[in-house]
């Protein structure tokens, strides 16, 4: 990420670099930063095409985050925040801090006024390990959590939207506390590990003494992908992993499945979405030493090509009945859900061993959907019930996000409907 050249003041005086608090106190105000954000005329959101160039920046500003129908990148870096302070207007003035912050960033410039050259008395904006790197497609994607909106905090509780529900406890799960949950969420997802690091990393300081990091967890090998063209990646297990996802091009799927529309929860959301993020733990030690055959049939397709049992390709349309009832394919098709279509953007991770010799690794599972209610929680109730696959993983971790609309321009933030 490069410095940006900054220009004096019209009446010819010196700049007050720190005129005000910096970004890890009340605020800053940074003037004209803005003004080198709109790196594209395309808005965010309106079409999710994959960039020629990895390197290459995705606009932040539109109608929707950038970072769900926007064409998958390789790494992600996602946190969730409590917020630890009582008032509510330090909590806006850091919502739009972050906003401001996210600009720069997602444009490929440094924070506030940079990483050096400042008042070698004052620790400088920006941490400046992502110096000379490229934007890297870095998306930044925020929501609020169920928590945010409860009795007596921020007088949000009439604002929460009915679809922001405290997702049910399904059978096998085994829910970490220290690993869910959250008042807020950033989704930061880049082809550079480096770059999205840079991005939670920066947010956390910039809010430090109003919120603190409650986890986090970085991931890698995209498991699904919103670009059909593109080859289906694979998951832990080996099998490929989204191929029916939805596509960040197809408008009409979009507006069916992913985007909160009009008429749909509070007027604040319209154009919104809701996450349901999910650390999924594999034991792969087990599946590793389980058949080829019984693998296939857990799926209900094959390991080599990832077409549906008695198909020939990926992407024919599969015969569920020749599938075993217990088969994952069968189970989360939207043929067996009333139709319902989710959103996938999960990653892989591993996080050392767990002690007992075996990898922490599986999959960081990540659903956009336009109503939680009627897309996430029936399909995971189906799945948690009968899902053969459920021998091999267990969900350890869990929270759910609803997502605002996109940044209209450099004069709105993150949630301002929510607050106004």
């Amino acid at each position: 990420m490069t410095e940006e050249t900054r220009e004096a003041p019209a009446d010819g005086s010196t700049p007050s670099r720190r005129a005000l608090l910096g970004w890890g106190g009340a605020g800053l105000a940074l003037g004209a930063a803005a003004a080198g954000v709109g790196v594209a005329a395309a808005r965010s959101g309106d079409d999710g095409r994959a960039t020629a160039d990895s390197g290459a920046a995705v606009p932040f500003h539109g109608a929707h985050q950038a970072g769900i129908a926007t064409a998958v990148q390789d790494r992600l870096h996602f946190a969730a925040f409590d917020v630890t302070t009582k008032d509510r207007a330090e909590l806006i003035a850091l919502l739009k801090e972050w906003t401001r912050a996210a600009e720069r960033m997602t444009a490929g410039h440094a924070v506030g006024d940079g990483a050096y050259g400042g008042l070698p008395e004052a620790p400088p904006d920006d941490t400046g390990e992502a110096l000379g790197l490229r934007p890297s497609r870095l998306t930044l994607t925020f929501g609020f959590g169920p928590s945010l909106f409860a009795k007596d905090r921020f007088g949000l509780e009439g604002r929460r939207p009915g679809a922001l529900v405290d997702l049910p406890k399904f059978p096998g799960d085994n829910l970490d506390k220290a690993r869910s949950g959250g008042d807020l969420c950033v989704q930061a997802c880049a082809d550079d590990p480096q770059v999205a690091v840079h991005a939670i990393r920066n947010l956390a300081r910039i809010g430090m003494g109003r919120t603190a990091i409650r986890w986090s967890q970085l991931g890698f090998g995209k498991t699904s992908s919103t670009t059909p063209d593109d080859r289906t990646p694979r998951n832990m297990l080996g099998f490929k992993d989204g191929t029916r996802n939805i596509s960040g091009t197809d408008t009409a799927a979009l507006g069916t499945h992913v985007w909160a529309g009009e008429g749909d929860g509070p007027d604040w959301m319209t154009g919104g979405s809701y996450l349901v993020a999910r650390r999924i733990r594999m034991h792969i030690e087990t599946w590793d030493r389980t058949s080829l055959q019984e693998q296939e049939d857990v799926f209900g397709r094959d390991k080599g090509e990832g077409a549906p049992v008695g198909k020939s390709k990926e992407r024919d349309e599969p015969f569920l009945k020749a599938m075993l009832p217990t088969a994952h394919v069968r189970l989360a098709h939207p043929d067996s859900n009333g139709g319902a279509m989710i959103l996938r953007r999960g990653y892989s991770f591993t996080d050392g061993t767990d002690g007992l010799g075996r990898l922490d690794a599986g999959l960081f599972f990540l659903a956009y959907q336009r109503d939680t209610r009627k897309a996430f929680v029936p399909l995971q109730r189906r799945l948690a019930a009968h899902d053969a696959l459920n021998e091999y993983i267990q969900h350890v971790g869990s929270a759910h996000f609803a997502v605002p609309p996109g940044v209209r321009d450099k004069d709105d933030w993150w949630g301002r409907a929510l607050f106004s």
